[in-house]
């Protein structure tokens, strides 16, 4: 390669996420051959609290300070290990330095380095040659192609893990699939979150929010949750299921007990007075009869990570009806996807780049994607920062949707203003379509 960006820094520091708790940031310095200047990339690494069994490792220290939940120890690994493997080799080299980073890692799921440490210098690496080209990132990252901005699937109702609250699905989702543009999307899901606020407001329920910036009021099952979208949507002067959908995202893995292998509702229990439990087949009507009811585009973990059997049959039932996205059924790993496509299973995965550690790996899970006629789903983390590099990903990736949080905290806010500065950089040359007119 010609031109060279040599690294010169790679250095950790532990910062907070938008939950209060540790993540890691890294810097990666790099001086171009050229003309010897200096320029610096730098990458936060979002952390989930609803995880997959088969994620890679997030690394923490297990110690009295931040209750266990310390990253010193990948700070170090980052700052000396990462450092040693990585000073003196070309920054443009992003397909050679993930590599350099998984040999040195070593192991399957990350576990030595730790996914968070080769993650935030996999990302600051690719930020600091965009920046040394004076390239944006979704330009350097996606090339001449990168011009589709994403449907936002905009949270505004949280439970499960995400929430305090009686609502067992951990999102409920609105998704303005034939706005003019991703501006206008972004303003008709602000209208409509605003809109639910005053409803709960006027229904004397909880306008709190939870992880993700959706509101967490105490809703005694999904029907109830959804019934107070239409309205917030209806309200807000939008036709539900003409240009506005609702997509779902259910958890199953969380709600799923392996003693009893069945999917168990705590909260929507508590509220009704009796044990509500549903096996696979319980829990495929359900989603059958709630699609009967409510405009809903899209189910993401309908069924538990392990229910490979379950998960045929609710893609034989729905997979031609809406979109079905596996998150910690796939966890961004191309060997499940792999498996996924194999036996039918699902029509979409959900990208979390720090499910997989290193950018590369994400890149090749939305190419296998995309080759075999599945969609993908860029995503954030309930544990998030300022770092907006997901917004350019979907936007390099021309993935087409992206989950991101409501329009509240500025943690979710700052990924869709990046898009609304992206979408007014590429002028008459971006676009913003229906991914399902299909459906």
């Amino acid at each position: 390669m010609l031109h060279c960006l040599e690294i010169v820094r790679v250095h950790g520091r532990e910062i907070l996420d938008s939950r209060g708790n540790p993540t890691v940031e890294a810097e990666v310095t790099v001086r171009c051959h050229k003309d010897q200047r200096l320029y610096m990339g730098k990458a936060a690494v979002p952390s989930g609290a609803s995880t997959g069994r088969f994620e890679a490792v997030e690394l923490r220290d297990g110690e009295p300070r931040y209750l266990g939940l310390g990253v010193q120890r990948a700070v170090k690994n980052i700052t000396e290990k990462l450092s040693g493997v990585l000073l003196g080799k070309n920054a443009l080299e992003q397909v050679l330095l993930d590599r350099i980073l998984l040999e040195t890692d070593g192991t399957e799921n990350k576990s030595n380095l730790g996914a968070n440490a080769m993650l935030g210098v996999s990302m600051a690496a690719a930020k600091a040659s965009a920046a040394a080209l004076n390239l944006p990132l979704y330009r350097y990252l996606g090339g001449i192609p990168a011009k589709l901005l994403p449907v936002p699937m905009m949270n505004i109702l949280n439970g499960g893990r995400h929430a305090a609250n009686t609502v067992d699905f951990q999102e409920f989702m609105v998704m303005p699939v034939q706005a003019e543009s991703f501006a206008d999307a972004l303003r008709i899901c602000a209208e409509i979150y605003h809109y639910l606020k005053k409803i709960l407001d006027r229904k004397g329920l909880s306008t709190g929010v939870g992880d993700e910036g959706g509101f967490a009021p105490d809703l005694p099952d999904a029907e109830g949750v959804l019934s107070l979208i239409v309205e917030a949507v209806q309200e807000a002067g939008y036709l539900p299921g003409q240009g506005i959908r609702i997509a779902i995202d259910a958890a199953g893995s969380e709600l799923y007990n392996e003693q009893t292998k069945m999917y168990h509702f705590p909260g929507e229990s508590r509220l009704k007075g009796q044990e509500v439990i549903r096996d696979t087949e319980g829990m495929i009507a359900y989603y059958e009869s709630l699609i009967r009811q409510f405009p809903i585009l899209s189910i993401e973990d309908g069924l538990a990570e392990d229910d490979w059997d379950g998960w045929k049959q609710l893609t034989e039932r729905l997979g031609d009806k809406i979109q079905l996205v596996g998150d910690d059924l796939f966890v961004t790993n191309t060997k499940r996807l792999d498996a996924g496509i194999k036996l039918g299973v699902a029509n979409a995965i959900l990208v979390k780049v720090n499910q997989i550690g290193t950018l590369t790996e994400a890149f090749e899970a939305v190419e296998m994607a995309h080759k075999n006629g599945y969609k993908a789903v860029i995503s954030h983390r309930s544990g998030e920062t300022e770092d907006t590099t997901i917004a350019d990903i979907a936007v390099a990736l021309g993935a087409g949707q992206i989950k991101t949080g409501a329009p509240c905290r500025s943690d979710r806010v700052a990924k869709y203003n990046r898009l609304l500065r992206i979408e007014e950089e590429l002028k008459t040359a971006a676009q913003y379509m229906d991914p399902f007119h299909k459906i």
